[in-house]
């Protein structure tokens, strides 16, 4: 495999095809930053630079849009995603105990990833499926009517 425009080794050229693709054109630093996470899952630091390089950016500015957006995300991922809601009914039926069991089963805090890289946990605003509070999802499966005691059945099965 060849070097990226970034300097570090891709597994082809979308990277650089991206960045190409964009070349000459104003308001385009998400939608950059968007196409650039799907390749890798997450934004490196090498990665900002490049874009920034390339688009004649300061680095501050491409690394303040990637960290004010919470769809960006500036370390890998776990293998599975969990997201437990955080809205009016799953908080009013319980929902902080749900984090928290996830948080000590897991040894993770809100936004981390477990050391063995298997879990990331992000709490949300709503999963839109407040009759089922309390609420989570594991990548795309949801699970509805938690109890501490059945976040660990289900964690088991991951």
């Amino acid at each position: 495999m060849g070097k990226c425009c970034c300097g570090s080794d891709c597994q082809d050229s979308r990277f650089t095809e991206i960045l190409e693709q964009y070349k000459g054109k104003d308001g385009v630093l998400i939608p950059v930053l968007q196409k650039a996470q799907e390749i890798k899952g997450y934004l490196p630091e090498e990665t900002i630079r490049a874009i920034a390089d390339y688009f004649n950016k300061p680095y501050s500015e491409v690394y303040g849009v990637a960290t004010f957006y919470a769809q960006f995300r500036l370390k890998p991922s776990g293998e599975n995603i969990i997201r437990v809601c955080a809205g009016t009914a799953c908080h009013v039926r319980g929902g902080k105990k749900i984090l928290d069991k996830v948080c000590s089963e897991l040894n993770v805090a809100p936004g981390e990833t477990s050391a063995d890289g298997k879990f990331s946990l992000e709490p949300v605003a709503c999963l839109g499926a407040c009759g089922l509070a309390p609420v989570m999802m594991i990548n795309d499966t949801t699970y509805g009517r938690l109890t501490p005691e059945k976040v660990t059945e289900i964690l088991a099965k991951y």
